[in-house]
């Protein structure tokens, strides 16, 4: 079994910062891609990062330029400093990562529990 514990939400203010962290634990062979999801209130969740074992990263548009994702792969853990913190970015953000526990198996996804951000204006 593969858990993600996330950490780091919080309340604060337009322009303010917040780095979110997760950390993978369990009977892991390999974790692939890792990345941040939101949720916002009545909304889908969405991607907002994602970065691969060797290091790429994506974003979406609406945060480039002001989060950024990166990892530690002897740590399993990933991590989203975000930056430029606006009202909209308030949303409930997931870990998520793409595991593999048996080689000779496919990976899978596994999801952490949710991390509340709110930006008041």
């Amino acid at each position: 079994q593969v858990q993600l514990v996330e950490s780091g939400g919080g309340l604060v203010q337009a322009g303010g910062s917040l780095r979110l962290s997760c950390a993978a634990s369990g009977d892991i062979f390999r974790i692939n891609a890792m990345g941040w999801y939101r949720q916002a209130p009545g909304k889908k969740r969405e991607l907002v990062a994602a970065i691969t074992g060797g290091g790429s990263a994506n974003y979406a548009d609406s945060v480039k330029g002001r989060f950024t994702i990166s990892r530690d792969n002897a740590k399993r853990t990933v991590s989203l400093q975000m930056n430029s913190l606006k009202p909209e970015d308030t949303a409930v953000y997931y870990c998520n990562c793409k595991a593999v526990t048996i080689p000779t198996l496919p990976q899978f996804e596994v999801w952490g529990q949710g991390t509340l951000v709110t930006v008041t204006s």
